[in-house]
């Protein structure tokens, strides 16, 4: 993570670890094969209705703090095609909690690579702005493997005076099962972030008027599906362009939301009656910009922020490549997502709220 989607998921949902990779290159490669030492995502199939509950390890969350829980794995039971997904945060009673203790929480596959970088492709995410994500499940889905390996984090924090123990945040997924004839297009999550390539994604935010962009072409061509958007507070637009073109594809304005809280950037639909998606291809580089004000008279420290996602349909001749594991972006990405291996959780002081997703 990097809104409402899979991603945006995927989603941003887009999306988008709080701790920068390290580039020291006498560190020893990530063995992609082996996770032993990483807590488990429990992923169980509900034995009534095609439903997922994907589940991180407990963590106890004190007063007044933040939680950066370390990557877990785990692995789909089933094949199927996934069209919605909301999360939850519940204590050791199974009582569930506000969602706004939920910062964000990601998912992603380090077998396959992102659209716009050789790095794990986030293929779920979460936050507390972001509700349910569906879309037509009829026309669209997003596919997952039985056996496919993901690993999984979050950030949550507790502004409140009240201690918890065993907090567990879960990810409900609706899917069609691979057997049936819907849904029509296969789509995968994608995200185009202004701090790529790998690291934290957050920026310090100067007084006055700040702009970032990152520039990337797409591995395969195809259509986007959807397209939305994530900023932090003080966030005035972000947009997505074809900079091989000069022209701006979309852009996207936060709603309305209380003082220090982030604002939904609505979607953008891309599809309908008269046709389906924006087409992109690698032939262009595509941009991403975000642009703020800071009205305060002063700096905030990781205040900024800019992800585009969405879902994106290749081309149905399309090959997409697959994942380089010895790639020094791909190893930086994995480093930074994992963490140390055999980290449990770290707990955070509640300053440290203006992390990535």
């Amino acid at each position: 993570m990097p809104p409402r989607m899979v991603v945006v998921v995927a989603a941003l949902r887009l999306a988008v670890s709080a701790y920068a990779a390290s580039a020291d290159p006498v560190r020893p490669p990530v063995p992609p094969d082996d996770w032993s030492g990483l807590e488990r995502t429990t992923i169980t199939k509900n034995p009534e209705r095609d439903e997922l509950t994907l589940e991180l390890p407990a963590v106890d969350l004190p007063a007044g703090t933040v939680v950066d829980q370390a990557a877990s794995v785990g692995e789909f039971p089933v094949n199927g095609s996934i069209y919605a997904l909301h999360a939850e945060v519940i204590d050791e009673r199974g009582r569930r909690l506000s969602n706004d203790f939920l910062h964000h929480m990601n998912v992603m596959d380090p077998a396959e690579r992102e659209l716009f970088l050789p790095i794990s492709r986030r293929i779920l995410a979460s936050g507390r702005e972001t509700g349910e994500i569906r879309f037509p499940w009829l026309l669209f889905g997003a596919p997952m493997r039985a056996g496919e390996r993901i690993l999984a984090n979050a950030m949550i924090h507790n502004p409140t005076m009240v201690s918890y123990r065993g907090v567990r945040v879960r990810l409900l997924l609706n899917y069609v099962p691979d057997h049936r004839p819907w849904p029509f297009f296969s789509v995968i999550p994608w995200q185009l972030d202004v701090g790529f390539p790998v690291g934290d994604k957050s920026f310090d935010l100067p007084p006055g008027r700040t702009e970032r962009s990152y520039e990337g072409s797409p591995a395969v061509a195809g259509k986007l599906i959807v397209i939305g958007g994530h900023m932090h507070e003080y966030g005035r637009t972000i947009e997505f362009w074809d900079a091989t073109t000069g022209k701006r594809l979309w852009h996207g304005e936060p709603g309305p939301a209380p003082p220090g809280e982030p604002s939904a950037v609505p979607l953008g639909k891309l599809y309908g009656l008269t046709g389906i998606g924006l087409r992109i291809t690698p032939a262009h580089r595509y941009r991403v910009r975000v642009i703020y004000e800071n009205p305060t008279g002063h700096p905030i420290p990781n205040g900024g922020m800019g992800v585009v996602g969405g879902l994106f349909m290749p081309d149905r001749k399309a090959v997409w490549p697959a994942t380089n594991e010895t790639d020094s972006l791909y190893q930086q990405d994995l480093r930074h997502f994992v963490g140390p291996v055999g980290r449990q959780a770290v707990t955070l002081p509640m300053s440290h709220m203006h992390m990535e997703h």
